[in-house]
């Protein structure tokens, strides 16, 4: 599901067209999306419920994709089933992460991982309805993308608890790579590459906190032309973009001081079998409503060997 294809998504997902007609008749009478769609209509943003709804759906994913880094790091595949089995090489160590749990499957014995699509991510804000009473069209749409955002940290964090759960021995090279409390540099990054290479898999992405991709940009192979890396180095920007092949991924959902090395086209999987949807919130007894966005999806890892993880890097510039 992509930005601006509510129209496409009502024309070819019949659960999702059933899903907007429900929220169309709540708009009627649950106060958030009342309010929304009256405001709206006044000042012409839209003629009627299902453009109300089109609308919210729309700033639920622009505002949602750019803090979803999680889908940039993992292989994301969508699916309408609940389970999904995936073949593991003879010696692979696999990952099927779940809600409150993550099971280590290794050895020969395990020839397989089963992947079940019973994660719920979810991001909601709640309001009076006195408040909403007099709530502004601005302030409305703000709620939405804040709605939005939320979900997307939400979902990002989960992936990333995924490959935090590897354990030690598991990741490529046997061991994390310790940095010695030194910054993140060109030499650093070798390490990282080099040992998911040395595993016989090409790493496509790092993933760094913030602070390790400024850590980066201090670093003169990234901020002199003469250097390999300073095409994909934006200064203006302050972004390093690729280096050694791989996209970098930051976020401050990284914890500081830890990065990754990993091949995403054999690492992991992630099973979309909900993408993000909006749905009306309300808890009559406290008198509060408001939007809800939620996704639903599996995650396992199926080659930790494909992973390299980096640890006590220095946690300031």
């Amino acid at each position: 599901m992509k930005p601006r294809l509510f129209e496409a998504l009502m024309e070819r997902d019949g659960e999702f067209k059933e899903h907007v007609e429900n929220l169309k008749h709540k708009a009627s009478v649950h106060p958030f999306l009342r309010r929304y769609c009256e405001v709206g209509v006044k000042e012409g943003l839209f003629s009627d419920a299902i453009g109300a709804v089109g609308r919210m759906h729309d700033t639920l994913v622009d505002a949602a994709y750019p803090e979803m880094i999680g889908r940039n790091i993992i292989t994301v595949r969508p699916t309408t089933e609940t389970m999904e089995r995936f073949p593991l090489d003879e010696n692979a160590v696999a990952y099927r992460y779940a809600e409150g749990a993550v099971t280590r499957l290794s050895g020969k014995k395990a020839s397989t991982v089963d992947v079940y699509t019973n994660i719920l991510a979810e991001a909601s804000e709640e309001w009076t309805r006195e408040f909403l009473e007099d709530a502004t069209w601005n302030v409305m749409d703000n709620m939405v993308e804040k709605v939005g955002r939320a979900l997307g940290e939400e979902e990002t964090s989960r992936i990333l608890a995924l490959y935090e759960a590897i354990a030690d021995a598991d990741l490529a090279g046997g061991a994390p790579i310790n940095q010695g409390g030194a910054a993140m540099n060109w030499n650093g990054l070798v390490k990282l590459h080099n040992a998911v290479r040395g595993e016989n898999w090409r790493p496509t992405v790092l993933v760094v906190n913030e602070v390790q991709l400024h850590q980066l940009l201090s670093d003169d192979k990234f901020i002199h032309a003469q250097y390999l890396p300073s095409g994909q180095t934006d200064l203006e920007q302050g972004t390093v973009t690729s280096v050694l092949g791989m996209q970098v991924q930051a976020s401050t959902l990284v914890p500081n001081g830890t990065a990754y090395a990993i091949d995403t086209r054999v690492a992991s999987v992630m099973l979309l079998r909900r993408d993000i949807t909006v749905e009306d919130w309300e808890d009559i007894k406290a008198g509060k409503y408001g939007a809800r966005a939620t996704t639903r999806f599996g995650l396992g890892i199926l080659r930790s060997k494909a992973v390299a993880k980096m640890t006590n890097i220095s946690t300031s510039l």
